[in-house]
């Protein structure tokens, strides 16, 4: 690979690449070099494995408990409590696996199809062949709508004109040219090369291939995104976190209670046997399927909008993200420039776009926008290929508007044929085209200001021409519009009745006045953007384009205020060492909203930079600029059109139709599915206290145990996970996006959580071992029937556990629980379930069920209730409990 091309004469470079300009390489030649280099391909990932994505399943530490809890029932030849747990821990898998193969499924749908092609000089022919076939030293010839297949220095051109947004973040197409260079020319100043993966907007061009593959700068920033750590999400990290620690309380409890037993002089190995068993109890085989469940809805419902998740934990990341980074062409902006102003001497529009009719009916009126007509619609290069609009974007968008202001072009240039043409080029900076009419010979002139108005005698105004004597004062005006981050464009024109010699064409113009054109903001975002900031979420944009025009987009998204000062606009160069910055520097960067010129190392940079200082971030980016960050952020986010295939493999979620909305939907599913999570934890935590707290203090009080093994199970299947199931499910708080996002370091459960488990798990351990306590000493009834009175008392305290989930600030009566569907349905599914089971005498007697009295039922009924109304009346008026 030949280092600086660019800074290398033609002839010099042809020599160390041994190629030649009309013969290129030989095909031999060609086949050796593939041998050296290896492919024109990067190496990226494949669709992840079947195989791979099974064993990841298997990573979840509370897995690692329920396997162990399995073996243990096992041991103890519990082979009903071993073969229900085994249940659950193949339907946990089963779900995760599927949802995330399905995410892969869909991934690999969006994969362009095919290789792409390039016309190459070979052995003196010109030949179509694969791009991954090509070589350094290969001379390839680019035409408009071709994506570039290698890096490349031109050797030839005719008005090249390629679009680099997805590698330098620029929104305008780069005008190309062949002159050499010097040593360290930034990237985006490289004129005269070409790089992999950008796309040939308008023109012609012939270049010599200087690298291929990962050599390219596509490879070297995708190489660079391979070498970033990706990131744990959050929900992982915490749920995580959460299982060592009921690790430890389930290591905590089996010592205690063997301790204990062994101390009252019980045997050692029933003591044993009881120890695992309580121990097993606690661990709420629910987490991990009501978890995987209420992720895997989140997931498809976020897909019927047309957003990919690719893997579980990701649905709820967003939920949990209060810094949101994004490049700014194509993600905040349509992609695509369009006429934004329009300047005549006597007037100017601007927001062309948002005018009424009436506005254009009656510049029509005027000469000047009359003759500015004409010069958009004839003094154009752009051209359909199919249905598709090539040349430069600023052509493209001179046509659009003419049609959108009621104009036909396939009429006037049938009506005003073309006989000659000044093409575009560095030296002059314009275009001008000869047009023949009935009237004469008309010259129409457009390009950069300063070129066209030094051929310009007289200005049109009040539709006729004056003498152009204020150039200074226009000057200042087009510095302006650029100053606003507007690309400027000046018009020309004159008529002769003679058909006028091309060294005469620009001789005494009459100027007809300036647009100004603008990657415009997308419809969608100032208003998603708005309800960020109300969700307690910054938006951080940083873009490779212009300072103005970062400020002007940033502007009418929201990110700043209307004529915000430019120092609001953070450049890219003051971000060289964000690791060794003192604390008044790192505050100023924090409160930073819009980073301008800056490149990818940078982008990855300041994602970490907001991670260190404790924020949970995403990031948007299309293109392959953006790979480093989106692999670097907590989840990264990607166009599914527009977005680039490296970028879609580098994203954790895709928005398949390009809506910048589809976001603000992701959170909200990621905020509701975390409040799930934090419900359902706490209710199968609470459950499973209680179950512990009954049959420990029962069993230390030596009272009849309200609980036997099989029924333990019954409890841990049936009334824990259906019910914590209905909660996974649930809608959310409906002003859930007017709150703030999750502190960084905020557990899943709180210490207020922790202290409503307790509560919870208390005032239903209160009633079972009041019922316990009350048909033991006061009823005397036996053994069997005392069990029963406090199993069903156990059963319906825990489906009335539902009703203590909602914050003590909402209505106990209309809340996001008993407003859920799913919830009722649970419950009644459970009441159902239970009276089978007692029905059925196998199973009635493998539960140990007997018949109990009407009398001895409603004691259950009223012990059951009351342990809802202990826990409602401590949440609710003695509130410091729950601080």
């Amino acid at each position: 690979m030949i280092p600086n091309p660019y800074a290398l004469a033609i002839k010099d470079l042809l020599l160390n690449l041994n190629s030649d300009l009309d013969y290129g390489l030989s095909k031999q030649e060609a086949s050796k070099r593939i041998t050296t280099f290896n492919k024109n391909e990067i190496p990226q990932k494949g669709p992840k494995k079947k195989w791979k994505i099974l064993t990841n399943q298997f990573t979840d530490p509370i897995i690692y408990i329920l396997v162990f809890a399995t073996l243990i029932a096992f041991f103890f030849n519990d082979i009903p409590e071993g073969v229900a747990i085994l249940i659950v821990i193949l339907i946990t898998i089963g779900i995760g696996y599927f949802m995330e193969l399905q995410a892969v499924r869909s991934l690999e749908s969006l994969r362009k199809l095919g290789q792409t092609a390039t016309l190459v000089l070979r052995s003196g022919k010109i030949s179509k062949i694969k791009a991954s076939l090509l070589v350094p030293g290969d001379i390839i010839l680019l035409n408009v709508g071709d994506i570039v297949p290698a890096d490349a220095r031109l050797i030839r051109h005719d008005n090249l004109m390629v679009r680099e947004s997805s590698l330098t973040g620029e929104s305008i197409s780069i005008e190309k040219n062949t002159a050499i260079l010097p040593d360290k020319t930034p990237l985006t100043e490289q004129y005269n090369m070409v790089f992999k993966g950008t796309l040939v907007d308008g023109g012609s061009g012939k270049a010599i291939i200087t690298a291929t593959g990962v050599h390219t700068q596509l490879g070297k920033i995708q190489q660079m995104g391979m070498g970033v750590k990706e990131e744990k999400t959050p929900l992982e990290k915490k749920l995580s976190h959460l299982s060592k620690w009921l690790i430890k309380l389930t290591l905590i409890f089996t010592v205690l209670i063997i301790i204990v037993g062994i101390l009252k002089g019980k045997d050692w190995f029933l003591m044993l046997e009881t120890g695992v068993a309580l121990a097993v109890a606690t661990i709420p085989e629910g987490l991990p399927i009501v978890a995987t469940i209420a992720l895997a809805r989140g997931m498809l419902r976020l897909s019927k909008k047309n957003v990919i998740i690719k893997n579980l934990e990701a649905v709820e990341t967003l939920g949990a993200t209060n810094i949101i980074c994004t490049d700014k062409t194509g993600t905040l902006t349509e992609d695509s420039l369009k006429v934004h102003t329009l300047l005549f001497e006597t007037n100017s529009v601007t927001n062309v776009y948002n005018k009424k009719n009436s506005v254009f009916e009656k510049l029509k009126e005027e000469k000047a926008f009359q003759k500015m007509m004409m010069v958009c619609i004839l003094c154009n290069d752009a051209q359909f290929l199919g249905k598709t609009l090539y040349g430069d974007p600023l052509d493209i968008s001179l046509k659009d508007f003419a049609k959108y202001v009621g104009y036909n072009a396939t009429t006037i240039r049938n009506h005003y044929p073309e006989i000659n043409q000044l093409p575009f080029d560095n030296k002059h900076k314009l275009m001008a085209t000869v047009n023949k009419s009935d009237k004469g010979f008309h010259i129409y002139v457009k390009g950069a200001f300063e070129s066209v108005v030094a051929h310009c005698d007289t200005i049109l105004k009040g539709n006729k021409p004056i003498l152009f004597n204020d150039k200074k004062k226009w000057s200042l005006l087009v510095d302006e519009l650029a100053l606003k981050g507007l690309r400027t464009l000046a018009f020309a024109y004159k008529t002769t009745l003679k058909e006028p010699e091309t060294k005469l064409l620009l001789q005494q113009l009459t100027f007809i006045g300036v647009i100004g054109f603008l990657d415009p903001a997308r419809e969608d975002v100032k208003a998603t953007i708005d309800i960020y900031k109300k969700a307690g979420i910054r938006v951080v944009m940083m873009t490779g384009d212009h300072l103005g025009t970062a400020k002007k987009i940033a502007e009418e998204v929201g990110l700043l205020p209307l004529n915000a000062p430019i120092e609001k606009v953070q450049h890219g160069k003051n971000l060289e060492n964000l690791n060794n910055i003192d604390d008044e520097k790192v505050k100023q960067i924090l409160n930073v909203s819009v980073f301008a010129r800056v490149i990818p190392e940078q982008k990855l940079n300041l994602v970490g930079f907001y991670q260190k200082n404790k924020n949970i971030v995403g990031m948007i980016g299309d293109g392959i600029n953006d790979i480093p960050a989106l692999i670097k952020a907590d989840i990264g986010i990607t166009m599914g059109i527009r977005g680039t295939e490296a970028a879609r493999e580098a994203a954790d979620m895709i928005l398949s139709n390009d809506k910048f909305t589809a976001i603000e939907l992701a959170i909200r599913q990621g905020r509701v599915i975390y409040q799930n999570i934090r419900q359902f934890v706490v209710y199968l935590l609470s459950s499973n206290l209680a179950e512990i707290i009954s049959v420990g203090l029962a069993a230390l009080l030596n009272l009849p145990s309200p609980l036997l093994p099989l029924q333990i199970l019954f409890l841990n299947l049936i009334t824990d996970i259906f019910p914590a199931l209905a909660l996974g499910l649930g809608k959310g708080e409906e002003n859930i996006m007017q709150l703030p996002p999750r502190k960084f370091n905020e557990p899943i459960m709180t210490t207020k959580l922790w202290k409503a488990t307790l509560l919870y798990g208390l005032s239903i351990s209160t009633a079972v071992l009041g019922i316990t306590i009350y048909s033991h000493s006061i009823l005397a009834l036996p053994p069997v029937t005392i069990n029963n009175m406090a199993f069903f008392t156990l059963i319906l305290a825990q489906l009335l556990n539902v009703f203590n989930i909602p914050s003590e600030k909402i209505s106990f009566l209309k809340n996001e629980v008993t407003t859920n569907f799913w919830v009722w349905m649970a419950l009644i599914l459970c009441v159902v379930l239970t009276i089978a089971a007692i029905s059925i005498p196998p199973v009635a007697k493998a539960l140990s069920i007997v018949p109990i009295s009407n009398e001895q039922l409603v004691l259950v009924i009223l012990f059951a209730f009351g342990s809802l109304i202990l826990a409602q009346f401590i949440k609710r008026f003695v509130s410091i409990f729950l601080k």
